[in-house]
């Protein structure tokens, strides 16, 4: 087991398997160093995560769904990587769309849910640049929907 994979196993966390793409697009795309993960939706034990926040979910739910967008993410990330997690270098940038209400302005805070989870479970590899955006919808009507670009070695 990888180290990073030792602290998510710390954390409860356990990596599925990496999610496959739902229509012509590839999961992932690696350009040297550098991994770029197509979006991965909110997903949990018992399938999506749907809901529009300021509307039927609370923040911290929504923060809850940007962490399963993230665990998706390293799950992507290990697949490209052969399966050795520990070639992560580090997160680069995470792009995040939030399925809200046009008055909802918690967008940082739903994706915090993901990027304190990446920090937490990776350190200071972890740390990145991001945005947080609206979204009027999601496929599926999903929560959370996050696309990341990693460094690898």
């Amino acid at each position: 087991m990888s180290t990073f994979e030792t602290r998510l196993a710390e954390l409860g966390v356990t990596l599925p398997n990496a999610p496959a793409p739902a229509a012509n697009y590839v999961p992932f795309v690696t350009q040297g160093n550098t991994v770029i993960v197509s979006g991965q939706i909110s997903n949990g034990p018992n399938g999506f995560i749907t809901g529009k926040l300021g509307q039927d979910m609370t923040t911290a739910e929504g923060a809850a769904a940007a962490k399963s967008c993230a665990i998706s993410l390293l799950a992507q990330v290990k697949a490209a990587c052969g399966g050795d997690l520990d070639r992560l270098v580090r997160v680069l940038k995470l792009t995040a769309f939030v399925n809200s209400t046009a008055d909802f302005t918690e967008q940082p805070q739903v994706v915090n849910g993901a990027s304190d989870f990446l920090v937490e479970a990776l350190g200071d590899a972890g740390r990145h640049a991001r945005s947080a955006v609206s979204a009027a919808s999601l496929p599926l009507g999903v929560a959370v929907e996050i696309e990341g670009m990693f460094e690898i070695k």
